[in-house]
């Protein structure tokens, strides 16, 4: 069953949420900014997207820039940031199976399909 990773407030989350609801597959919607990721959770998805820590990181929000921007972080402090601030987390991540992609565009949903 395919999983999006939903941030209901951000405009390409729902754009990618629409692009699944038009595949006519089942699904299920995880607002990570309500139900929150645990540690082993964001663990495997970032296993499953086959990136580093970072490659997950919005690093233009002005939580990131304020008060992490130009400070060595390990990959365990980049996910602990991550589960503090979920707005951090780039979106919509969609997972299928052992695979997953961030959804921007929304085209590559259909890669992931296939």
């Amino acid at each position: 069953m395919i999983t999006i990773y939903h941030n209901s407030r951000c405009t390409k989350s729902r754009e990618g949420l629409c692009e699944i609801e038009l595949l006519q597959q089942p699904f299920t919607i995880r607002n990570y900014m309500i139900d929150h990721f645990t540690s082993d959770e964001l663990k495997e998805v970032i296993k499953k997207l086959g990136i580093s820590p970072i490659e997950l990181v919005r690093t233009k929000e002005s939580i990131w820039i304020e008060n992490y921007k130009n400070k060595e972080l390990s990959a365990a402090e980049i996910i602990e940031t991550m589960l503090k601030y979920p707005k951090l987390i780039e979106r919509p991540i969609i997972v299928l199976g052992e695979k997953a992609i961030i959804a921007r565009p929304k085209e590559r949903i259909k890669e992931l399909i296939r």
